[in-house]
């Protein structure tokens, strides 16, 4: 609902120096004096205040921006402050400060099977040095590969050695930054552990509702896998009902993120918003009663954090369900309140809870998906009027799509590198059977076994989701169903939300000016795209890049590219570190080949262990080689160094002229030092790689 002054949302306003203040917190000045800015929030406190006292004889209702200036400036001096204060690394108790052999820890979430291992996070209650325990704080993330692990849950204390390591940050350009990622949840450092590395000292000393919350999901997930037969259906019912995603293939999330209903699988604002539309309009006859609105807030409100009970307390779900129930306070007082206020609102109560919550997709998503429902879906559907009932019900449900897409599209675009071109068509079959799913879903969970009203429930259930896959896997793989290697940098994405405020003002408002300001971002949006694609293509470059016990070399000529490497497009490791830096570099015809190979393209050439790349010359140096014995030195640019040859600087440097050597991480912890030994006192330019940063160099 767009205010008509901006009386109406004096917390949406206070929102944005709040967000500015959280950001400069976490990014532009994470180390800044925290000291300092508790004084500086205390004396413009303690201005403001003064300021308002004497309003009247200082004349200030000539300058009123002064009050609101200040106030802003209060709001935003307190928004850098929380993620400072939150921050665990900066705590004199944290477990990486204190010395210790031994840790007491306790398992604050559920863990999870995946790939063999058993994963979890743990509080840090204590540490042990010597015999002598201390108090500690901080949160441990753990990977145990131990069959025995199952008998882990939450709640339980366990004692394991202090043996732990800070979590590696990207080693290659594009790469997912996973230190990042667990540092926004204050989660710094990581540990491994085999059989006989912990022992469990106490269970059951979790929060006990939660503990109960997330033993019932179990029992529920269990339940769907026993009863339904086909195995992607249960996957994405389990995620889709109760937020449990450890089964969904990587096919099935492929085929949600491509046709970009990919939010349906993550429960959050999406179906919390779709329990709360459904039972409002089930529950509108008590509006007819003189207390009705409060009964039927009550029970809304209710029901949406039974809901969160039953997924865990997924913190998804318990910020839309917390969201929601502000909206339905804020709409049940009896006054007008601007819903845009009441979500500003909300906003604010979480993030000063965990001000890192602003970092999470799932966080952005939230909001973003409800902002949709709740605001644009109104001036959405008075796009069109149907005076048939059947056109005005399906643009309903279209109006509901588009309005979730123009909300989300950026955020999915800026994370998933895409846009899918038939969102309008895959919502369509994707919003009417996923509210099939959760309520048959729901039912059926919540149910008794009762022999037929079970079988009926189960039976919708999964047709229905087998349905919704089967229709999502077919509008996947129509041609140009979406656009690939979409990469927007900051200021792209800040255009292609301005593009979409302006689509929404002009629907609502009608004026040219509107169309004009979304035509204008429109078209700096395309030229920084067309910039970027004619600076692509004309880069030629080489990537060198680190995957540990692999090798991987990119050549890149403009949209072309050469891999050389010992993994198969269709591995993890390929996926993870290699696909996306040639997503990000526009590279659209790929071949991939083995260091053995010998290849021949206009651009590029390799004959045994020489390649010749444009105008750059490079030596591979693997296993195979042996000690070298050229008759006359080969001039090179490069010596890439893999797979742990049994070689000596001398001997490459009696055979070959180089002007850089490259070492990378398939080679052992030993060999690498014996080289750095040999390194000192020659002039030679050298890039280790292992757990180092990748190297790129660009092609004469």
């Amino acid at each position: 609902m767009i205010p008509n002054h901006k009386g109406e949302i004096p917390v949406a306003l206070l929102l944005l120096p709040f967000l500015l203040g959280i950001i400069a917190g976490l990014s532009v000045s994470p180390g800044a004096n925290i000291n300092f800015l508790l004084g500086l929030f205390a004396f413009c406190s303690v201005a403001f205040i003064l300021l308002n006292l004497k309003y009247a004889r200082l004349n200030l209702y000539k300058n009123r921006w002064v009050g609101g200036g200040l106030i802003a400036l209060i709001v935003f001096l307190f928004g850098w402050i929380l993620p400072l204060r939150y921050n665990e690394l900066r705590s004199v108790n944290h477990f990486s400060k204190l010395p210790a052999q031994y840790l007491v820890v306790k398992i604050n979430n559920e863990p999870v099977l995946k790939n063999g291992l058993f994963r979890f996070t743990a509080d840090i209650e204590e540490t042990i040095n010597n015999g002598n325990k201390t108090t500690a704080s901080g949160t441990l993330i753990l990977s145990i590969k131990d069959s025995s692990a199952t008998r882990l849950h939450y709640g339980d204390e366990l004692l394991l050695p202090a043996n732990y390591t800070a979590i590696d940050p990207p080693f290659n350009p594009a790469e997912f930054n996973y230190k990042n990622y667990l540092a926004r949840k204050n989660i710094f450092y990581q540990a491994f552990l085999y059989p006989k590395q912990y022992a469990i000292l106490k269970t059951g000393s979790g929060n006990p509702l939660i503990e109960h919350s997330i033993l019932l999901r179990r029992g529920l997930v269990e339940k769907l896998r026993q009863n339904m037969r086909d195995t992607d259906a249960y996957a994405v019912a389990s995620a889709l009902v109760l937020g449990y995603r450890a089964d969904l293939s990587s096919d099935i999330l492929e085929a949600y993120s491509k046709t970009g209903t990919l939010y349906v699988l993550t429960v959050s604002g999406a179906q919390v918003a779709i329990i709360y539309l459904v039972l409002t309009y089930a529950l509108s006859f008590l509006n007819r009663f003189k207390y009705g609105k409060i009964i039927k807030a009550v029970i809304i409100i209710g029901l949406i954090w039974y809901y969160a009970l039953l997924t865990g307390f997924s913190i998804a779900v318990c910020r839309a369900a917390l969201m929601l129930s502000m909206v339905i306070i804020g709409k049940s007082s009896g006054r007008y309140v601007n819903t845009l206020n009441i979500l500003a609102a909300s906003a604010f109560v979480l993030l000063c809870y965990d001000p890192y919550f602003i970092t999470e997709p799932g966080f952005q998503l939230s909001y973003l998906v409800v902002f949709g429902v709740i605001i644009l879906r109104p001036v959405v559907y008075r796009w069109l009027r149907f005076k048939n009932k059947l056109l005005d019900k399906a643009w309903a449900v279209l109006s509901f799509s588009i309005a979730i897409q123009l909300a989300i599209f950026p955020l999915c675009t800026l994370y998933f590198h895409q846009f899918p071109v038939y969102f309008l068509v895959s919502n369509l079959f994707v919003i009417v059977p996923s509210a099939i799913i959760m309520y048959t879903g729901v039912f059926f969970l919540l149910l008794p076994k009762i022999p037929l009203v079970s079988a009926a429930l189960v039976f919708v259930l999964e047709k229905t989701t087998i349905f919704m896959n089967k229709v999502l896997a077919f509008i996947e793989h129509l041609p140009g169903a979406s656009f690939d290697k979409v990469w927007l940098t900051p200021v792209e994405y800040l255009l292609a939300y301005a593009v979409v405020i302006s689509l929404f003002y002009l629907g609502y408002h009608k004026k040219a000016r509107w169309l004009e300001i979304g035509l204008s971002c429109g078209l700096l949006l395309f030229l920084s795209f067309s910039i970027k694609s004619i600076r692509e293509s004309a880069t030629k470059d080489i990537a060198w890049l680190n995957l540990k016990k692999h090798p991987a070399i990119i050549f890149k000529n403009g949209t072309s590219g050469i891999v050389l490497t010992d993994l198969k497009e269709t591995d993890k490791a390929y996926k993870y570190s290699v696909q996306p830096y040639l997503d990000s570099c526009q590279v659209e015809r790929v071949k991939i080949y083995d260091l053995n190979t010998n290849i021949n393209t206009p651009w590029f050439k390799k004959s045994a262990g020489l390649v010749q790349f444009i105008n750059t010359k490079v030596f591979i140096c693997d296993q195979n080689l042996g000690e070298p014995a050229f008759p006359q030195k080969i001039a090179t640019d490069f010596i890439y160094v893999t797979g742990n040859p049994h070689i000596t600087l001398t001997s490459l440097e009696h055979n070959f002229g180089y002007k850089t050597l490259i070492i990378d991480g398939a080679n052992s912890d030993n060999r690498i030092t014996d080289w750095e030994k040999q390194i000192p006192g020659k002039s030679i330019k050298y890039k280790i790689l292992k757990r180092n940063k990748s190297f790129v160099s660009t092609s004469n």
